[in-house]
C-alpha cells in the first residue's frame, strides 16, 4: 500500500491561496482517478479538485471554509503502488499545521465572513461560500435576507453572480437601511487591502452628503480590488514603454468573410479574428524569444513554451486572462478550438483552476469595445502585452505597377507595452513591426 498526497492546486501566478467550499468525499470513502474530491474557490474562479490517484481517503486535513495556501497537502489517499511514496508522506504532516497558522492572518480582510460562518447553520441549511458571505457582510445583507436570495449554483447555492445581481437590483429602501449595523465591521475589514479602502467602505454607511453632489458610491468587490492591486504593482515593478503601429488586415477580413461558414460546417467551430492574430503573434515570438520572458532578480528567464493569455470578460464585468497552453504547437483549427472554449468558459463562469496559469505573453483585444488602440498594462511577471484595436475601413495610399492609388482598406492599430528593463525600444518595435507584417502577409487564397 502507498500513501498519496492530494495538494491544493495552483490557480494562477497571482493566486496564493484558495478556500475549501465543499468536500465530496470523507475519510473511508473510495475515490477513482480524476473523480472530484472537493470544490474550492478563489476570487477568480470556483473549481473542482480531482483525485490524482485511485484509492481510499484516509485523512482530510482541512475543514470547509478553511483558507489554504497553494501547494499544501489537503488530504491523503491509501492506494496500491509501492512504498516509495510512503516516506515523503510523513514529512508534510509536520508542515500541514504550519500553513494553517500562517493562513489565519492572511485572510485578515475577511473578519466578517468568519463570524458569518458560525451563524450560517443556525440561519438556514444552505451553504454559503466565504466570498459570498464576505460580499454580504460588506453590503449589510443579514442572514435572513441572504436566505431569500435565489441561488443558481449547485444544490441552490448562492454564487457571486447571484449576490451581485441581487445587490444591483435591491430596492433603495433596503439598500440604505441594511448597511447601518454593518458599518463598523466594514471599516475594520477594509484596511488590509489598501490605505484608501476604509474611506470607500465607510462612505455608504455615512450620509451621502459627505460625498458631495448627486453621486452613487459603489464599493469595489474583492476581485476588483485584487485587479487594482495587480495593476498598481505592475506599474511599480516594470518601467512601461508602449510602441504603436498599424496593419492592413484586408486579406484577413476578406478570407474570414468568405470562409467562415465553410469553416464552421467543416470543423464545428466559429472562426473569429482572434486565433488568426494568435497564429501571427506566435510566429513572431519564435523570431524574438526575448519577448517571451520574465525577470528574476538579475536573471532573464526565457520561456521555451509559448503560452498565450487572452483577456476575457467575466459575467461580473471583471476581466480574467485564460491561457492557451503551447500555442506554438497548434494550427489555426487548434487555436480556434482553444479560443472558443476558454471564451465560453469565462462567459459562463466555468473556467478551471489550470485555465488561468502559466501564461508567458498576453493579448488584449481593445477593439472589442470599439477602441482604436490602447496602452495595456503588463501582466506580471511577463514582460510584454499586445493590444489589438478595432478594424476600420480607411482610404490608404497603395503602390502598384501603374503608380500610387488610393484604395479603401481594412486597417487596425497594434500597440505593444513592454518592460524596458529587458525589452528595449529596438526589440519592442521590431517585434511589433514583425507582427504587423505577418498579418499583412496573410494568404487570401488559404485553404480552410
Amino acid at each position: 500500500m502507498a500513501i498519496v498526497d492530494l495538494v491544493m492546486p495552483k490557480m494562477g501566478e497571482s493566486i496564493m491561496e484558495a478556500t475549501v467550499l465543499k468536500w465530496h468525499k470523507k475519510p473511508g470513502d473510495t475515490v477513482k482517478m480524476d473523480e472530484t474530491v472537493l470544490e474550492i474557490a478563489t476570487d477568480k474562479v470556483d473549481s473542482e479538485v480531482p483525485s490524482t490517484a485511485e484509492g481510499t481517503i484516509t485523512e482530510i486535513l482541512f475543514k470547509e471554509n478553511d483558507v489554504v495556501p497553494v501547494g499544501t497537502v489537503i488530504a491523503r489517499l491509501d492506494t496500491v503502488g509501492g512504498a516509495a511514496s510512503a516516506s515523503p508522506a510523513t514529512a508534510p504532516v509536520q508542515q500541514a499545521p504550519a500553513p494553517v497558522a500562517q493562513a489565519a492572518p492572511a485572510p485578515t480582510p475577511q473578519p466578517q465572513p468568519v463570524a458569518a460562518h458560525t451563524a450560517a447553520p443556525d440561519a438556514g441549511n444552505r451553504f454559503y461560500s466565504p466570498l459570498v458571505l464576505n460580499i454580504a457582510g460588506k453590503e449589510g445583507i443579514g442572514m435572513a435576507e441572504l436566505e431569500n436570495i435565489p441561488g443558481t449554483g449547485n444544490e441552490g447555492r448562492v454564487t457571486k453572480k447571484d449576490i451581485l445581481s441581487y445587490i444591483a437590483n435591491r430596492g433603495n429602501g433596503a439598500a440604505q437601511a441594511a448597511p447601518q449595523p454593518q458599518a463598523q465591521p466594514a471599516q475594520q475589514a477594509a484596511p488590509a487591502y489598501t490605505a484608501a479602502a476604509p474611506q470607500a467602505s465607510s462612505a455608504p454607511a455615512s450620509s451621502s452628503a459627505s460625498a458631495g453632489g448627486n453621486v452613487e458610491i459603489v464599493e469595489m468587490d474583492r476581485m476588483r480590488k485584487l485587479i487594482a492591486e495587480h495593476m498598481v504593482r505592475s506599474k511599480a515593478t516594470s518601467p512601461h514603454v508602449t510602441s504603436f503601429t498599424e496593419a492592413d488586415v484586408t486579406n484577413i477580413v476578406r478570407w474570414r468573410e468568405k470562409n467562415k461558414k465553410a469553416f464552421e460546417t467543416t470543423y464545428g467551430e466559429k472562426i473569429t479574428f482572434t486565433p488568426i492574430f494568435f497564429e501571427a503573434i506566435v510566429n513572431c515570438i519564435r523570431k524574438y524569444p526575448m519577448i517571451n520572458a520574465s525577470l528574476d532578480g538579475n536573471n532573464i528567464i526565457i520561456k521555451k513554451d509559448i503560452n498565450i493569455g487572452m483577456a476575457a470578460a467575466l459575467p461580473s464585468g471583471n476581466l480574467i486572462v485564460p491561457v492557451i497552453k503551447n500555442a506554438d504547437t497548434k494550427n489555426l483549427l487548434g487555436l480556434t478550438k482553444d479560443v472558443n472554449a476558454l471564451a465560453n468558459a469565462a462567459r459562463s463562469n466555468k473556467l478551471k483552476a489550470d485555465d488561468t496559469q502559466g501564461g508567458t505573453f498576453t493579448v488584449t483585444n481593445v477593439g472589442t469595445f470599439g477602441s482604436l488602440m490602447g496602452t495595456p498594462i503588463i501582466n506580471q511577471p511577463q514582460v510584454a502585452i499586445l493590444a489589438v484595436g478595432a478594424i476600420k475601413k480607411r482610404p490608404m495610399v497603395m503602390e502598384t505597377a501603374d503608380g500610387d492609388v488610393i484604395a479603401i482598406r481594412h486597417m487596425m492599430y497594434l500597440s505593444l507595452s513592454y518592460d524596458h528593463r529587458i525589452v528595449d525600444g529596438s526589440l519592442g518595435a521590431s517585434f511589433l513591426t514583425a507582427v504587423a507584417n505577418e498579418l499583412e502577409a496573410f494568404d487570401p487564397n488559404r485553404a480552410v
